[in-house]
């Protein structure tokens, strides 16, 4: 996606937004305007009224932006082309507040497939923040959830937010670490 930095946009429709870092949900109004601050994963964070908000990727049209296409699996997908796609579909979740996915940050410390009787699939993520305090934790276990419930097949995403161990810098990607000029 590209980067949309400071890019005007006028809200066309009342649309759910998350305040950022708070997590609290509110409705935007039409006619409210602001700048679009990120555009990463499909969502949008936008400054307005000196408050930065969250807005879901399905959402983009409310601020003048195609929506965000489903994922797709091929015909006869096994557990292990749930599960990178799964990965995928977590490559896109993104700390509103840090440009990073939540992958690359080392959040996510564990992605497991569960097949169904009736033949559908349960996923299961353990994923941690990078700081227990962070008001955004509901937010992103639910994007995770939102995000993995959408592939096809998969019946229920189990997202559970674990503090043990404690995420720290090591655990990003190098990419992550470049990014961020954060080195070890």
């Amino acid at each position: 996606m590209r980067s949309h930095e400071n890019e005007p946009f006028v809200v066309n429709r009342e649309v759910k937004a998350v305040i950022v870092p708070a997590g609290t949900e509110v409705n935007l109004k039409p006619g409210q305007s602001g700048y679009i601050t990120q555009a990463l994963g499909g969502s949008f964070t936008v400054y307005m009224e000196g408050n930065l908000f969250r807005i879901s990727g399905e959402d983009a049209d409310a601020i003048g932006k195609e929506p965000v296409k489903p994922p797709e699996l091929p015909p006869n997908a096994t557990e292990n082309d749930v599960r990178e796609l799964a990965w995928a579909q977590m490559r896109t979740c993104y700390d509103p507040e840090i440009p990073i996915n939540i992958v690359d940050l080392g959040l996510v410390y564990d992605c497991t497939v569960q097949p169904n009787e009736d033949g559908t699939r349960t996923i299961e993520v353990r994923l941690t923040l990078t700081a227990p305090g962070c008001g955004m934790g509901d937010i992103l276990v639910d994007d995770v959830k939102d995000k993995i419930e959408r592939i096809p097949t998969v019946k229920e995403a189990r997202v559970e937010l674990t503090f043990e161990p404690p995420w720290n810098q090591s655990m990003m990607s190098e990419e992550a670490r470049l990014q961020t000029g954060m080195y070890y």
